[in-house]
């Protein structure tokens, strides 16, 4: 049996995915159905980043802090838009990724304002 993680979304259009199968790793029971795969499951890349470190840190804020380099304000900010995406809630736009988004021309000021507002 494999030891990898379950992919976070399907890999041809990008939806959710569902667990269809459990089977007993000792006596190969199987039980079938649609089950919903763990919310910490299906984070991808910094987000399980940070929460891997999180619980490493035990909930430290300021070790995760510590071991990111940052600020503590940087901190609070990724862990909250982590469980924003936990809840299934689009997490707010870092102000400082959106004004460089402006500054480089990606975006124009309407939409920054519209991104920074939450809109």
């Amino acid at each position: 049996m494999s030891d990898s993680s379950i992919p976070p979304k399907c890999p041809s259009c990008g939806d959710r995915l569902i667990v269809v199968k459990l089977q007993c790793s000792s006596c190969g029971t199987e039980v079938n159905g649609e089950f919903d795969v763990c919310p910490v499951c299906t984070l991808e890349g910094k987000n399980r980043e940070l929460f891997d470190l999180f619980m490493e840190a035990r909930g430290n804020l300021k070790e995760v802090q510590r071991r990111l380099g940052v600020s503590y304000p940087t901190v609070r900010q990724r862990i909250d838009n982590m469980f924003s995406e936990l809840k299934g809630e689009k997490p707010p736009q870092d102000p400082a990724e959106v004004l460089k988004k402006l500054s480089d021309g990606e975006i124009d000021v309407e939409t920054a304002s519209r991104l920074l507002s939450g809109e």
